[in-house]
C-alpha cells in the first residue's frame, strides 16, 4: 500500500468505533446543512468517505451528489443511498460530466492532507468550472503546519470525552499508532498549510476566499476556508 487512495479503500482504523463514527460523520452533516443555500440548491460532498447522514443532508437540498475516490467507499454509499431519488454517487473522474455552473455548495472536508499541491490546483480548477457564480466552495479541515499528530490527539480525546466514548478512544489510538496510517503518513507526509498561504492558492484559482471561524467537525486546531467565483 504506498498512497493514500489505498488506504481509504479498506476498513480502517481511524474511527474507533460505531459511536466515534456516528457522531463524526453527524458533526459534519449538521456543518453542511448549515451551509445550504435554499431547498433546491445542488450541492456535492467530494471526498465524502461513508456520509453516514446523507439522506438528511439530501433532505435540506435538491440535489445531492456524494463523490469518493475509494471504490469500497461507494459501494457502501451506493447499498444506503442509491434508491435515494436526491442523492447521486460518483466517481471522482465523473465529477467532469456534470453541467458547468450547476452547483450552488461545493464542500471538501478533511481531504487536503491528502492531497498533492498539483492535484489540489488541478480540483480547485474543476471545482470553479462546475459552481455557479454566485456558489461557494468549502473546503474543511486543512491542517496548519503547527498542528502536531499530539494536537489531533488530544482533540480526539476531548471529543470521546464528550461524546461518551473515551475507553474505545485510547485503545483506538493504540490501534492507530500500528496501523498502515502512521506507515504511510511517515512515508508519504500529509499536506499542511498556512492561513495565507492556503488564502493565495483558492485566490490564484480564481476565487474571492476567507478563513472560517469554525473548523467543521470537533477538531478546531484544523480550518476551513470559505470560497466563492472571483
Amino acid at each position: 500500500m504506498t498512497n493514500w487512495r489505498d488506504y481509504w479503500n479498506q476498513d480502517t482504523p481511524i474511527y474507533s468505533g460505531g459511536r466515534h463514527k456516528l457522531l463524526h460523520y453527524k458533526l459534519v452533516a449538521n456543518d453542511i446543512i448549515g451551509l445550504i443555500p435554499s431547498p433546491d440548491a445542488s450541492v456535492l460532498d467530494y471526498g465524502c468517505g461513508e456520509a453516514l447522514f446523507a439522506d438528511q443532508v439530501a433532505a435540506r437540498c435538491g440535489r445531492l451528489f456524494l463523490s469518493d475516490a475509494a471504490p469500497l467507499v461507494r459501494e457502501r454509499l451506493q447499498a444506503k443511498f442509491g434508491r435515494n431519488g436526491r442523492v447521486a454517487i460518483l466517481a471522482p473522474e465523473e465529477i467532469a460530466g456534470l453541467a458547468d455552473e450547476s452547483l450552488d455548495l461545493v464542500v471538501v472536508n478533511s481531504l487536503l492532507q491528502y492531497l498533492s499541491l498539483e492535484d489540489l490546483r488541478a480540483l480547485l480548477k474543476l471545482w470553479r468550472a462546475k459552481l455557479k457564480h454566485g456558489g461557494r466552495l468549502v473546503i474543511a479541515d486543512v491542517i496548519p503546519p503547527d498542528v502536531s499528530p499530539l494536537t489531533d490527539a488530544k482533540a480526539l480525546l476531548a471529543f470521546a470525552w464528550r461524546g461518551g466514548f473515551l475507553a474505545s478512544a485510547l485503545k483506538g489510538l493504540a490501534r492507530t499508532a500500528f496501523s498502515d496510517y502512521r506507515r504511510i503518513r511517515e512515508e508519504i507526509g500529509l499536506a499542511q498549510y498556512g492561513e495565507d498561504e492556503m488564502i493565495d492558492i483558492l485566490q490564484d484559482a480564481g476565487f474571492r476566499a476567507e478563513r472560517a471561524a469554525r473548523n467543521f467537525g470537533h477538531n478546531q486546531a484544523r480550518m476551513t476556508f470559505m470560497a466563492w467565483p472571483a
